[in-house]
């Protein structure tokens, strides 16, 4: 299949995914312990905040032995260009040595915020791309990684394999959007960058046209960690230094969803850094606009509840002081 793209390098600088439960948080080893999924999907969630001006930029680094970020890319999506050669061979960004760290299925409790702190410990970045349900568990968390600086995409709604033959298109379609209106409510009404992965790196044809008609980008990868294979963290370490040090640079894919990875990363960035690697941002020129249908059938989905407009005289009452 060929994608049609355009890539605008700005000078400032792969065959398998964990396979998810589809409704609420899963209790797995590598994880941490959730709610039970009849709770999960009961609980309501909160409304969500305000939206921000725009992304703040990653914080000044204060460590000069840092990894840190080489360069910065901003890509056109214009069209869906794919990116990684697992499946995508036409954009050959990359120079030696260069790495796009890539993240899935969060964002998750104790697992992200560890991710994200060995990043900020080594002032570097990824793209983080997260499953809609997961975002409306955990909005606070995907708000963080959005706040520090890092690219936030989407990962459909429930991790559902799109190539699945009992699928309608519709219920495909609906994968894919109800994803970006669950980030986008996630982050306050923020919309994520038009960045997608295919759950398990599975890529229908029709939905890669379908992508493409939306100006979104398709990411496989040129490594996968098989982090979600992992007996420890290090084995994360050694099956992703192998295939790197074979090919010399690469997009590679981990997940924040996974214990083994968080514990796994802050050795894997100094192990870059020893090596020579240097690690490539890349931004979408412009974010992936939600379709109100789905918009308003996450609002439905979620139950979300309706915050009362009654003055705190008539709903706090002093009994006694």
């Amino acid at each position: 299949m060929r994608v049609a793209a355009g890539l605008i390098i700005a000078v400032s600088l792969c065959a398998s995914s964990a396979v998810l439960a589809q409704s609420a948080p899963p209790k797995t080893a590598a994880a941490p312990q959730a709610a039970p999924a009849q709770q999960a999907a009961a609980m309501p969630l909160p409304a969500p905040a305000a939206p921000v001006a725009a992304q703040p930029a990653r914080a000044p680094c204060n460590n000069p032995n840092a990894l840190g970020v080489a360069r910065t890319v901003e890509i056109d999506t214009t069209g869906g260009p794919g990116f990684g050669f697992e499946h995508f061979k036409e954009l050959d960004f990359l120079r030696d040595h260069e790495v796009v760290l890539t993240f899935d299925d969060g964002p998750w409790p104790e697992n992200t915020p560890a991710v994200l702190k060995a990043l900020a410990d080594e002032c570097t970045t990824g793209i983080f791309f997260s499953i809609g349900k997961h975002a409306t568990y955990y909005p606070e968390i995907l708000k963080q990684v959005y706040a520090a600086g890092h690219t936030v995409g989407t990962h459909t709604w429930s991790h559902e394999n799109l190539n699945n033959k009992k699928l309608t298109e519709d219920q495909r379609k609906e994968e894919i959007e109800k994803g970006i209106s669950a980030v986008k409510w996630a982050l306050g009404g923020i919309s994520p960058a038009a960045f997608f992965r295919f759950p398990a790196l599975q890529h229908p044809p029709e939905m890669v046209t379908y992508l493409g008609q939306r100006n979104v980008a398709i990411f496989s990868c040129d490594l996968d960690s098989f982090d979600f294979k992992a007996r420890n963290a290090q084995q994360v370490i050694d099956v992703t230094f192998k295939k790197l040090d074979k090919l010399g640079k690469g997009i590679i894919l981990m997940h924040d969803f996974h214990k083994h990875t968080a514990e796994a990363l802050p050795e894997l960035l100094r192990r870059l850094k020893a090596g020579g690697y240097k690690v490539v941002a890349m931004r979408a020129k412009a974010p992936v606009q939600s379709l109100p249908e789905y918009d308003e059938a996450l609002m439905k989905d979620v139950k979300l509840p309706t915050v009362s407009q009654r003055p705190v005289s008539s709903v706090v009452t002093t009994v006694s002081e």
